[in-house]
């Protein structure tokens, strides 16, 4: 079964702080490339988050949002020191006074002196294991869309390996003929030679045997057999392999482009151009599996 890298994930819970959602978005990489977008109050669970990503993600671009949205909210998210407050604003007033200075703004620049205004630590109390729930959701969800999308790549991949198959038939179709027409071709050029020289008899088979292994083709049509069957046999593996997918795809190019070489034939040509179209559709879709 196969697993395409293009997925997306989503899912959101409630408490009585906050409500959570964690959006993911996985596009095409070599690799598990991550980026994550997270409040400060997970901060300290930065490290957490992407060892529960890579678990369930093997490969791809990965954007992973998480939002926290504050609910119910009565009460402020600060603190402020009355005490110390009250101290500072004294302080500024008498040397106000003792300057001359207007204490027009005393108030604001207490408030915002050192320490008066804290945060609330109980007012950013987040359920870890409440996000963490809704972050193993949305990556569930977001591996169920690749799946999908894996078998829609499946198909497609099973349509073009038919495709470079029904191609193999036709060149094995139309060898038998490409060989005799050249035996025949090899003739009647040599009879035309022993018309006008004198020619050893053996060493003319030689040649002839030995030019005609050269371009025989045999072996290519049955490692090129071998190697779809092997593509086949792969995308039906309990594992998702895009990277052997793409290393059998380059061997069975070797294969058509070794055919369209060796066989010097008009007919086998078109056969070889349209395996090779068929297989740079296999490519491009080869580099969207896991």
């Amino acid at each position: 079964m196969l697993y395409s890298m293009t997925g997306f994930g989503s899912a959101e819970a409630e408490s009585k702080i906050y409500r959570v959602k964690v959006e993911v978005k996985t596009l095409n990489s070599k690799f598990l490339d991550m980026a994550q977008k997270i409040p400060r109050e997970l901060a300290d669970k930065e490290l957490e988050i992407k060892n529960i990503v890579t678990q369930k993600l093997t490969r791809g671009k990965v954007n992973l949002t998480i939002e926290l949205i504050p609910i119910h909210v009565l009460e402020p998210s600060v603190q402020i020191n009355q005490e110390l407050f009250k101290r500072y604003y004294l302080q500024y007033k008498l040397l106000a006074t003792e300057v001359d200075a207007s204490d027009k703004d005393l108030f604001k620049l207490a408030l915002h002196s050192p320490d008066v205004i804290l945060p609330d630590e109980t007012a950013h109390e987040v359920d870890w294991e409440m996000v963490k729930n809704v972050l193993i959701e949305a990556l569930d969800k977001c591996n169920t869309f690749r799946a999908s999308e894996g078998n829609t790549l499946q198909e497609k991949l099973s349509s073009y390996i038919d495709s470079i198959g029904e191609g193999l038939e036709a060149v094995a179709e139309h060898d038998p003929a490409r060989i005799q027409s050249i035996r025949d071709r090899i003739s009647t050029n040599i009879q035309d030679i022993k018309d006008k020289t004198q020619v050893d008899q053996n060493r003319f088979e030689q040649e002839l045997i030995y030019y005609i292994e050269k371009l025989d083709i045999t072996e290519e049509k049955v490692r090129l057999g071998k190697h779809l069957e092997y593509f086949r046999e792969v995308m039906e593996d309990g594992e998702s392999q895009g990277k052997k997918l793409g290393f059998i795809s380059q061997e069975i190019g070797r294969e058509i482009n070794t055919i369209g070489a060796k066989a010097n034939d008009a007919v086998i040509q078109r056969a070889v151009v349209q395996m090779k179209d068929e297989l740079e559709k296999i490519k491009e879709q080869c580099m969207n599996v896991i």
